[in-house]
């Protein structure tokens, strides 16, 4: 009976340790460089951690004017910059809403004690910030304002601090049961080319109203802006400059002695 036991014992296999499973999410390039992927899966995973991150402090943060994030991936520690509007409210008393924000990023995506840090930057020119402006006009139209007198109350108050031009396109069950979309435009915008690319910001949020979900897009386009800082330094690549003209030198009239005759100096 031992000799079975024995030998029933070595027969059975020992269990296996369990496999490290893949994590739910992609590896940030802190933890991607570690790990020691391929360049193409790693522009994937800092993208898709980007995109992820954004979403979740958009939903967390929309009452606080959030509008954007940084993510700065040093050899020590990886930084990620919060922009928006109230930054009071984002850091909380005493920085305990920041504490917290660090411990769910730093939880969810695995990364090791004090290796991420998150820091809140106040936006300057708010009324240039699209998102800023997309959630003001999605908290106007859920507090009952009517759709027309929303959009151009934000089309106005954009335009009188700076901005070129504003687009702002609101679509959905606005009245009536049948949808429709309404545009409201000011100013001077453009749509194409590279220049696209440095001045237009552009923003699309989700409004769930009583009678359906409503889309709002606001497109703002700034102004130009030397120093950097109101706007992009980049001139637009069609924009004439006309100088002053300069002013005309007065012909200086010659003296009476440098004036001579006419004709030949023997003539009489």
């Amino acid at each position: 009976l031992a000799q079975a036991i024995l030998a029933r014992a070595v027969a059975r296999p020992e269990k296996a340790p369990p496999r490290n499973h893949p994590p739910p999410h992609p590896l940030p390039s802190i933890m991607a460089s570690q790990a020691q992927i391929s360049k193409k899966r790693k522009f994937v995973a800092d993208g898709v951690f980007y995109a992820e991150l954004n979403e979740f402090l958009m939903r967390t943060l929309s009452e606080d004017g959030y509008a954007g994030v940084e993510v700065r991936v040093t050899p020590i520690r990886t930084e990620i910059i919060i922009r928006a509007t109230r930054t009071r409210e984002v850091l909380g008393e005493k920085g305990r809403r920041i504490r917290e924000l660090t411990a769910v990023v730093q939880k969810r995506y695995g990364f090791p004690e004090n290796s991420v840090e998150l820091f809140a930057e106040r936006v300057e020119n708010r009324a240039s910030c699209a998102m800023a402006q997309c959630e003001s006009l999605r908290y106007k139209l859920l507090g009952g304002l009517a759709a027309r007198r929303a959009c151009y109350g934000v089309i106005r108050f954009i335009m009188e601090n700076g901005a070129k031009g504003v687009e702002v396109i609101i679509s959905g069950k606005l009245r009536a049961q049948r949808a429709k979309a309404m545009k409201f435009k000011d100013g001077y915008l453009i749509s194409t080319g590279e220049p696209k690319k440095h001045y237009i910001a552009e923003a699309v949020r989700h409004v769930c109203m009583r009678q359906g979900m409503l889309g709002i897009k606001v497109k703002i386009m700034l102004a130009h802006d030397p120093e950097g800082i109101m706007g992009p330094k980049m001139p637009l690549p069609d924009n004439v400059i006309i100088h002053e003209p300069k002013e005309d030198v007065p012909v200086m009239q010659p003296n009476a002695e440098d004036q001579t005759q006419g004709g030949y100096q023997g003539d009489a």
